[in-house]
């Protein structure tokens, strides 16, 4: 198994309208088409930071972690499942995704 781990920074004024879009708009969808792991939002607690400091943009404020069985997989579901009709209308109603400020995806292995 691989785990797909997406940070987001996205603007911290506006992640109550993000968090009302994800959970009636995007969630469903992304519940349905892929093995989602967890999503989560960032709480009003301080991030704890030890080592090099974060950069200006701070901790992502939306992560979420989805399993596939290798990278392969990966990378054939993903073309299909952002290209369908339901998901771009799913995009249409986002509250703004020219606030993204960072978008990270790295991939783990369980251990």
């Amino acid at each position: 198994m691989i785990y797909e781990i997406r940070n987001y920074h996205y603007e911290p004024t506006l992640l109550p309208r993000y968090k009302v879009w994800a959970e009636e708009h995007a969630l469903p969808y992304l519940r349905a088409n892929l093995d989602l792991v967890g999503f989560w939002t960032t709480a009003d607690e301080p991030a704890i930071v030890t080592g090099a400091p974060l950069d200006e943009l701070g901790s992502a404020t939306v992560t979420w972690i989805i399993r596939w069985p290798d990278m392969a997989t990966r990378h054939a579901s993903t073309a299909e499942i952002y290209a369908t009709d339901e998901w771009r209308k799913i995009l249409e109603t986002h509250p703004g995704r020219q606030y993204y400020h960072r978008v990270e995806a790295k991939f783990a292995e369980e251990l």
